[in-house]
């Protein structure tokens, strides 16, 4: 039976850490962190994260600074409220909810952020300081995955690892992390061919790529530690009563890699509560450097 990576339970474990990290500081600084989530229009699923941030906020005494605007909202009116968020005072961490409306193009709106408020670690500077293995925010859920391998104490070095997925948000600076751990990496997506081959050949597989029940047994060695980052709701059957709730999904077929994985993450429950508490982490260490706060989160921040 694969060994499950709890990201639920970790994540409650961090939330300890980091209240007690603002507790200790906030007498210097002199106010809690602050953490920024503005949303454009009303996604029904943007609106449940939002609420579980702010709810996250919460619990560990961030101030929380939201700001909704209007589905209707112009690309300028996005950006001066971003503009506003980067002069407040208040706010430590800004995190444009994703997707946006259709007609505003998040690139430009993401390079508005100032780099040291970006809770998301998706602008440029902080992708650019990554890659050099500077310090910055960094993306939240490949951060995630790391602290939930180093939680488990899997050593990465030397190790063969495979990311399925390129995206920026997660794919990308993924395969930078894991490197920087001193992984051997490749990189796989939906045009590689022959992806079974690459795949099998990883200790550490983590799946970024955001198609429902996309990897199974025949991809994945025996001993393998797999990660699932997919998160979808499948269709309900047609005959289910009246109120049952959708069910939910990774990348993987979790059920055919209990004997063959040596961990495994489940779908909820295992990436999704990490990205979260990441967003937190980014906002906290960014309170502690803007008050010159010393801090033990160093672990957190590949």
């Amino acid at each position: 039976m694969a060994l499950r990576l709890d990201g639920k339970q970790l994540a409650s474990e961090l939330e300890t850490r980091l209240r007690q990290e603002i507790e200790s500081g906030i007498s210097q600084a002199g106010r809690p962190p602050g953490l920024a989530v503005l949303r454009v229009g009303d996604d029904p699923a943007s609106g449940v994260y939002v609420a579980n941030k702010e709810k996250a906020c919460a619990r560990i005494g961030v101030a929380s600074y939201g700001s909704h605007l209007p589905g209707s909202s112009s690309q300028a009116e996005v950006a001066a409220a971003i503009a506003a968020l980067n002069a407040d005072d208040r706010v430590d961490g800004i995190l444009l909810q994703l997707p946006l409306p259709a007609g505003l193009t998040e690139g430009p709106l993401l390079e508005q952020i100032d780099p040291d408020k970006d809770a998301d670690g998706l602008h440029t500077l902080n992708l650019g300081r990554l890659l050099k293995g500077q310090t910055g925010p960094r993306s939240c859920t490949p951060a995630g995955v790391m602290a939930l391998l180093a939680r488990h104490q899997f050593s990465l070095e030397g190790k063969r690892a495979v990311v399925v997925g390129r995206s920026i948000l997660v794919g990308q600076p993924m395969a930078l992390m894991l490197q920087a751990a001193n992984a051997t990496v490749s990189v796989a997506h939906s045009r590689t061919k022959d992806l079974e081959a690459i795949t099998r050949q990883a200790d550490v597989l983590v799946v970024a790529a955001g198609k429902p029940r996309m990897i199974g047994a025949e991809h994945v060695r025996p001993g393998a530690v797999v990660v699932d980052v997919g998160i979808h709701r499948l269709p309900r059957p047609a005959d289910a009563p009246e109120g049952t709730k959708a069910k939910l999904c990774g990348d993987v077929r979790a059920e055919e890699l209990e004997e063959i994985a040596l961990a495994l993450s489940p779908v909820p429950g295992g990436v999704g509560p990490m990205t979260v508490t990441m967003l937190l982490v980014n906002t906290v260490v960014a309170w502690c450097r803007r008050h010159g706060l010393d801090h033990g989160l160093e672990d957190l921040v590949v």
